[in-house]
């Protein structure tokens, strides 16, 4: 299971710490934060103990109209489960019986900055948690943005997926990873791909070297992350293996439970390997949105036939 500690959001975030500034190592294993709300009337049936929990200024307005008899209950009942830390949103103040509480039971309390909101925190500390906590797998192959798509290229070593990459950078697309790729599942429909951090912006070329695609053609030559839509596998040319059919049937390949469209392409010196792979990409994004070229082609065929027996 992965897990990152609470001192990881402080870092990230620039969270100041009221209390618990040696608890700081605790462990978090959810992707989702929480935000109390039945939990401060007794009600604990689903309180999830390992998010992080959020008290924006819904929250802290309620606990401020308690008694400090009712207080000191409602929120002890809470600390009680020993969540991995408690977040406050910035401009919410007089938390003095809240930093008493985070003290006594060793829990970390944090306070983002001024002037950001718990509806702008939360989002942005969820999509951290997500990509961070994601279930993850390292492929070998290279993964490319090509006009806004993300695409992983696959093949044995030496195949050419590179030298391919490379000629797409020229073209204007973007390298996301080159060797190895690392693969998140953020969601059962969602794989992103991503570098291993080592060979973040380098592309290595038979015969060439180490290129750092970021010195050589500038910051539009890369991106960090792109959610992966079409996985491409490169193959050596095999004689009578390709067929011209009218629509080629997308196979998918399966990475964690998540099926990519998965398409296969023959290198052969002389053809235009990146210009095969921009026309696959485009022609997967006008699928998405509904058209076919096979059907539009059947239908031309299937109306000059029915105007050649009107005329009959």
């Amino acid at each position: 299971m992965k897990k990152i500690t609470v001192e990881n959001l402080v870092q990230k975030f620039s969270l100041k710490v009221l209390a618990g500034e040696g608890e700081l190592q605790r462990i978090i294993t959810q992707p989702r934060v929480h935000r109390p709300g039945l939990e401060f009337v007794g009600h604990f049936d689903f309180f999830p103990t390992r998010r992080v929990q959020i008290l924006g200024k819904k929250e802290i307005t309620y606990l401020h109209k308690l008694t400090k008899e009712e207080r000191r209950v409602r929120i002890g009942n809470i600390v009680h489960y020993h969540p991995p830390c408690f977040i406050v949103t910035a401009g919410e103040e007089g938390l003095t019986y809240l930093t008493h509480h985070c003290i006594e039971q060793g829990i970390p309390l944090l306070l983002t900055k001024k002037p950001e909101t718990t509806s702008e925190f939360i989002p942005k500390l969820d999509a951290y948690l997500v990509k961070e906590l994601a279930e993850e797998i390292a492929v070998h192959g290279v993964c490319v943005n090509v006009s806004g798509m993300g695409i992983l290229l696959r093949g044995n070593s030496g195949v050419g997926k590179s030298e391919t990459a490379h000629t797409l950078i020229r073209r204007g697309h973007r390298l996301v990873a080159d060797d190895i790729v690392v693969l998140k599942k953020l969601s059962p429909q969602t794989i992103l791909g991503t570098h291993d951090e080592k060979t973040k912006e380098f592309l290595a070329l038979r015969s060439i070297g180490l290129l750092n695609v970021v010195r050589m053609y500038g910051r539009k030559a890369f991106q960090d992350e792109s959610r992966i839509a079409l996985d491409i596998n490169l193959t050596k040319w095999e004689k009578d293996a390709l067929y011209n059919d009218l629509d080629q049937e997308v196979g998918f390949t399966d990475y964690m439970g998540v099926k990519i469209p998965s398409i296969e392409i023959q290198l052969q010196p002389g053809r235009d390997v990146a210009g095969l792979i921009e026309a696959a990409a485009n022609n997967w994004y006008l699928k998405q949105q509904g058209y076919s070229a096979a059907e539009e082609f059947m239908s031309r065929i299937e109306a000059e036939i029915s105007n050649s027996d009107d005329e009959r």
